[in-house]
């Protein structure tokens, strides 16, 4: 069978499913074993088989409450797997970190996993998470997981346990760090991740615990919106892949330079607001998630497959706030080599993005003022003290003769409220 071109990733597991009776094995055996050679023969299986958030697995996946776990190099196993957790954010006021006197760390450009832990590392984040200034950076890439045997939750059965069996997967650490008294494998993510997959920090910990006789410490470190969240874990019990319990939640930020309301104000009285553009009112209500997409995109431009796959979220929020970034004119299309549709930061969103915290947020802020119904209702917002309701919020979206009928109003007019709660908050 030829590799179909073009196809989503939805309809390719769809073919798959269909061509090996996939349901039917999984019902009468548990499981279903299939290879990347069988995947490949329809879509590459590096965008195949990595779902980093529950809610990007195809919607056989999800319909059947299936998950996908690589057994050995070239081998996966499909069945009903409980293999996320939900990343909690505790509403913690995040803690100041030193930026280093380092002329070739840009803090300004943080945009890469890789780069956030290199600023992790170097401002104290990490030494402060393990508890010592004894800390070396020992471990990262791609190895092999050896072998092992664990038990992972019935997602279907209630309080049922699925024994599975790992051959040499091949495991991805995307930092090691040992100090005299511990051994730290981190996970980083450069957006506001909502789930972890386990599986992640799981494997990974089982190879290091063969390794070495010292306390394993699993972290998923995210940096988002110049904010690094760290979530420390532990398995309570090696073999039990869902016996991962989160043990503490810090926050850090190098965001010294404080933005505040009045500054705003005066941004927003100076600011003539332009047409509407010719792209459909925003449905995207979190903003911080904007900068994310704008932040995943810096480096370079990707397809919509490509921003799903590495923005972590389904393929239809992702349209939104693709859409949203480019009726604030911060994206524009254009093609790849390949010929496909990809997306890419504007040439202004690539000087924005580049700018230190302050000047960044402000610009952002800018962007949003500039579009006449978010001015307007800023300005509803300082003159009464707070944020308007729903109605005089589609009030004034009516008033703007926005060509969106009145149930798409409605709906939309969340996000006014969430991009005015943002910049407000921004502004404390």
């Amino acid at each position: 069978m030829a590799r179909a071109t073009g196809i989503s990733i939805h309809k390719a597991w769809d073919i798959l499913f269909d061509k090996h009776k996939i349901l039917e094995r999984i019902s009468s055996q548990g499981f279903y074993k299939i290879s990347s050679k069988e995947i490949n023969a329809v879509k590459e299986a590096r965008l195949m088989a990595k779902f980093d958030q529950s809610v990007q697995l195809p919607e056989v996946f999800q319909k059947n409450k299936l998950s996908i776990l690589p057994i050995t190099r070239g081998e996966y196993l499909i069945g009903p797997f409980q293999t996320h957790e939900k990343v909690i954010y505790s509403d913690i006021k995040p803690v100041p970190v030193e930026i280093p006197d380092l002329q070739t760390l840009d803090y300004t450009n943080l945009y890469s996993e890789a780069a956030a832990l290199l600023f992790a590392y170097n401002s104290g984040v990490i030494q402060d998470i393990m508890g010592s200034d004894k800390i070396a950076f020992t471990v990262n890439g791609r190895m092999s997981s050896g072998s092992f045997d664990y038990y992972i939750d019935d997602s279907v059965k209630a309080g049922t346990r699925i024994n599975i069996s790992i051959q040499n997967s091949q495991v991805e650490i995307d930092a090691g760090y040992e100090s005299p008294e511990a051994f730290c494998i981190c996970e980083a993510k450069n957006i506001a991740a909502e789930e972890l997959l386990i599986r992640q920090l799981f494997y990974p910990y089982r190879l290091w615990k063969s390794k070495t006789e010292k306390p394993i410490i699993p972290v998923l470190l995210v940096f988002s919106n110049d904010v690094f969240h760290v979530f420390q874990y532990e398995f309570t019990d090696p073999n039990y892949y869902n016996s991962i319990q989160l043990k503490q939640h810090k926050a850090y930020t190098f965001a010294d330079e404080e933005i505040t309301l009045t500054e705003v104000i005066q941004l927003w009285k100076s600011v003539m607001p332009k047409p509407e553009p010719p792209i459909t009112f925003p449905q995207a209500d979190s903003f911080e998630r904007i900068i994310d997409l704008l932040s995943v995109l810096y480096e370079k431009g990707l397809t919509r497959d490509e921003v799903t796959l590495k923005y972590e979220f389904d393929p239809r929020q992702t349209n939104y706030y693709i859409s949203a970034c480019e009726y604030l004119d911060l994206i524009e299309r254009g093609t790849n080599v390949d010929g496909e549709r990809e997306y890419r930061l504007s040439a202004e969103a690539q000087i924005i993005m580049g700018m230190r915290y302050k000047s960044k947020h402000m610009a952002l802020i800018k962007k949003v003022l500039e579009r006449p119904v978010f001015h307007k209702v800023f300005g509803i917002s300082i003159q009464s003290g707070s944020i308007p309701e729903k109605n005089e919020i589609c009030k004034v979206m009516t008033e703007s003769s926005l060509k969106i009928n009145q149930v798409t109003i409605n709906r939309r007019s969340s996000t006014v409220r969430s991009w005015m709660d943002w910049i407000l908050r921004i502004a404390e």
